[in-house]
């Protein structure tokens, strides 16, 4: 009886350790992210200034009609989908241009810049569109598409910006290795439980309408 007593507390405190690692975890996450702060907020500049670009300057019209096929490709790969498919096709797409966006940053930092013109510019784009057609008050319709993929995509372009900086210290390979390991922390914990709730948002709003 005693030594079935003793198996179930050290189970528990089994337990116990595992869920506090994992917030210990997820503390680091966010401590690493105040620490990467002017990088995040320096994509979320380049994507704001491009986006400003996107909605009040007129492309050429080839470029204009790349863009159109674009979007229209998107909108094909996701027809006659059903709540859950969608879910999961939003879900991976993000997380794929995330993870891009957030490791192949350690080349430099030229990849995270560039998907943030490209994003921006997009983002700026189909704002237009969707006030030409529909109004300015389109754009709240918008927002809850955003509220929380946006987060996850700057914090990737920012720890990807980050990342590429490394060649820039002394010790270039501990020091990538630090920024990778914290990255690939913040990634887990953070980027990938925002892209499930975006994607479960996303999902069902696009099912509805």
């Amino acid at each position: 009886m005693m030594e079935k007593k003793n198996k179930s507390i050290k189970r528990k405190k089994k337990g116990n350790k595992n869920f506090i690692n994992l917030k210990e975890e997820y503390s680091l996450s966010l401590n690493y992210i105040k620490d990467s702060k002017n990088f995040i907020f320096s994509i979320v500049a380049v994507a704001l200034v491009f986006g400003v670009i996107g909605f009040f300057v007129q492309v050429p019209e080839d470029v204009l009609q790349k863009i159109i096929e674009m979007l229209q490709d998107i909108l094909k790969q996701i027809e006659g989908l059903n709540q859950f498919e969608l879910i999961k096709f939003i879900f991976l797409n993000n997380l794929k241009s995330s993870f891009f966006g957030l490791f192949f940053g350690a080349v430099l930092g030229i990849f995270p810049v560039m998907s943030a013109i490209v994003n921006g510019y997009l983002i700026g784009f189909v704002a237009q569109q969707a006030v030409s057609a529909e109004g300015i008050f389109t754009l709240l319709r918008l927002l809850p598409h955003g509220i929380f993929e946006l987060p996850a995509v700057f914090i990737s372009l920012g720890m990807g910006l980050r990342l590429g900086t490394f060649i820039f210290h002394k010790n270039k390979i501990k020091t990538l290795k630090s920024f990778f390991w914290n990255s690939f922390r913040v990634f887990i914990f953070v980027v990938i439980p925002l892209l499930v709730v975006a994607a479960i948002i996303e999902g069902t709003l696009i099912s509805l309408f």
